[in-house]
């Protein structure tokens, strides 16, 4: 969940006093990058999951109020849909067995969290889209009781001047082409967030390395091939998020203008470069303006909140967000890698971002890094294909040329990934536990989009028709989730 607002609606005035602003913060910003003292002294890591509610029959629950409610954690929020929640878990730095101490401490609060909600009839689900959901699960009251979310529904909706098309094929020929009045859909889309805390100096050299590295992640981690009933992409998270918040009309696409949801144009040299498109190529869906003058912190020898830039940059979704931020008056920058979907198991979770975090230190840091030795335009079409043939996807790597995905992490990313938590000073127990997962999915190629693809395959050729099948699989994948063992080693129905 981004930060709350306190309107649903804003004037043209609003916005352009916005527009003022952000451009205002801007500047400012660029002053800070050269004058300011940033924190990285001791890098910190943070993770956010968002997460499913479904009922007794295994269709999404709309009642996050009344289940946060019965939670009374404050590190569970909101999310767009009333059946959406999500976890946020403090930051803490990667050496030693922090990560193990964290899988533990995840486990206990998400074990805790589901009993709270067993009370209000509702199960928790980490899952990239929940397989259940269909397209009347929107026909009613589907929004949070938050004015962000409305408002950006109405800002999507009046940018556009028309309904959003959703078109998705998979490959078998399944499709969801349909219309949609509200960005309903995007609520299916739920992920996992991980943030790195860097230097400035360093920060590109990260968010190139990031970037390179989204397609061997989705590979490995595709965890949502069903919308709507439909097998769809291996993550159609991906291309459904992208539809489901376009603010361009036909023409504007035609024109070559940027969508929302966007990849990027080219490799970065700092950080400025990302919040500079920003403001320059994405009109406010958020115009919300403080007091804060932050030319007179800055000279003050105070950290500007610049609240304007941080939500305008919140509202334009980048796979690999920029992050400013402040703690304890001292402010950070951070790189959001926001490509992962949720789940499988927290096993899983966490060899994701091991893997994550373990590649991107050795990338960020070669001599000759990879974004030298290829093009933007290769890294993006990687992701594409990622995202539709997940861990069967064939990529392109300087010096293998295409390749298997997972021929590329055995031979070569996992390796690095290794090196790279060692680096870290990430102990052997934790690189042994959680690396092991990324070696297992890779020997038996499957994930949790090949398990629940398989598992619906199986159950219809018993005679079940897809919704049947569907909340079949789903209800033994939250079994499986709960046994915490790896997605790659669940039996079949």
């Amino acid at each position: 969940m981004g930060d709350e607002v306190t309107a649903q609606s804003y004037t043209r005035e609003q916005r352009q006093r916005y527009r003022e602003k952000v451009r205002q913060d801007l500047d400012v910003f660029e002053r800070m990058l050269t004058q300011s003292v940033f924190e990285f002294e001791r890098p910190m890591t943070g993770m956010e999951i968002e997460l499913n509610l479904v009922d007794q029959e295994f269709q999404p629950k709309f009642a996050n109020a009344e289940v946060l409610e019965e939670i009374a954690d404050p590190g569970y929020q909101t999310e767009l849909a009333r059946y959406n929640i999500e976890l946020n878990v403090p930051p803490r730095p990667l050496p030693g067995d922090a990560a193990l101490e964290l899988e533990q401490e995840m486990r206990d609060s998400l074990n805790k969290a589901d009993a709270a909600a067993r009370n209000r009839g509702a199960r928790i689900v980490a899952v990239g889209i929940l397989p259940t959901i269909m397209p009347e699960h929107f026909e009613g009251e589907w929004i949070s009781a938050n004015n962000r979310y409305t408002a950006l529904n109405d800002s999507i909706f009046i940018a556009r001047g028309e309904d959003i098309y959703l078109d998705i094929e998979g490959p078998t020929g399944e499709r969801v082409a349909t219309y949609c009045d509200t960005i309903a859909p995007e609520s299916a889309c739920t992920s996992v967030q991980l943030h790195l805390q860097v230097a400035p100096q360093e920060f590109a050299a990260h968010w190139n390395a990031a970037q390179a590295l989204v397609a061997p992640q989705l590979a490995l981690a595709a965890n949502s091939p069903f919308f709507f009933g439909r097998r769809l992409h291996a993550e159609t998270r991906i291309e459904l998020f992208s539809q489901a918040t376009d603010t361009r009309s036909i023409e504007l696409k035609n024109q070559g203008v940027r969508p929302r949801v966007f990849f990027g144009d080219r490799w970065i040299t700092s950080i400025f470069d990302l919040f500079e498109e920003n403001s320059r190529y994405f009109p406010a869906l958020l115009a919300e303006v403080t007091d804060e003058d932050p030319v007179a912190r800055l000279e003050a020898g105070e950290a500007p909140a610049l609240a304007e830039l941080r939500l305008h940059n919140g509202t334009v979704y980048r796979w690999n967000r920029p992050i400013y931020d402040i703690v304890q008056g001292t402010p950070h920058l951070r790189v959001e890698n926001r490509v992962l979907p949720a789940g499988p198991t927290l096993v899983d979770v966490l060899a994701n971002a091991a893997f994550y975090y373990g590649v991107i230190r050795k990338l960020a840091s070669d001599d000759r890094p990879v974004w030298t030795k290829m093009s933007f335009a290769a890294a993006e079409e990687n992701f594409r294909t990622a995202a539709r043939d997940g861990i069967d996807a064939r990529l392109y790597w300087p010096g293998f040329g295409e390749v298997r995905a997972e021929e590329l992490v055995l031979r070569h990313l996992l390796p690095m990934a290794h090196e790279g938590l060692s680096d870290w000073g990430v102990s052997s127990a934790v690189c042994d536990r959680y690396l092991s997962v990324i070696e297992g999915r890779c020997k038996t190629t499957s994930n949790g989009a090949t398990w629940q693809t398989d598992a619906v395959s199986r159950l219809e050729a018993t005679g079940m028709d897809r919704p049947t099948a569907l909340r079949e699989m789903l209800q033994l994948y939250l079994e499986h989730m709960h046994s915490n063992d790896p997605v790659h080693t669940w039996p079949l129905p």
